[in-house]
């Protein structure tokens, strides 16, 4: 594991990596990223209505192919929902975009 990715590890994307608490949020939904240049962090999705979640994402990142890019992760047909606080879900990377 690199620097970058030590870095990322427990933190939610969006959060200033100098943040002193930059960990998820008692009370607040998450999806985990898995694989791709975000892998390991979790993404708040606290007030997502369900179709927005099977949609997935863009997150912009400097880590990825093109820098200032997108990373693109969505949730597998069929995979593990979980209702309520906590991680209740994974979204996995799927490519990058410009």
């Amino acid at each position: 594991m690199n620097g970058d990715e030590q870095l990322l590890r427990g933190r939610v994307y969006g959060r200033d990596h100098d943040d002193p608490d930059p960990g998820p949020r008692p009370g607040r939904t998450y999806a985990e990223l898995v694989g791709g240049p975000l892998d390991g962090l979790l993404l708040d999705i606290h007030e997502w209505m369900p179709e927005e979640v099977d949609e997935g994402v863009a997150l912009t990142t400097e880590l990825g192919r093109w820098p200032g890019g997108r990373a693109l992760y969505d949730p597998r047909p069929g995979g593990q929902r979980a209702r309520g606080p906590g991680v209740a879900c994974r979204f996995y990377y799927t490519g990058d975009t410009p």
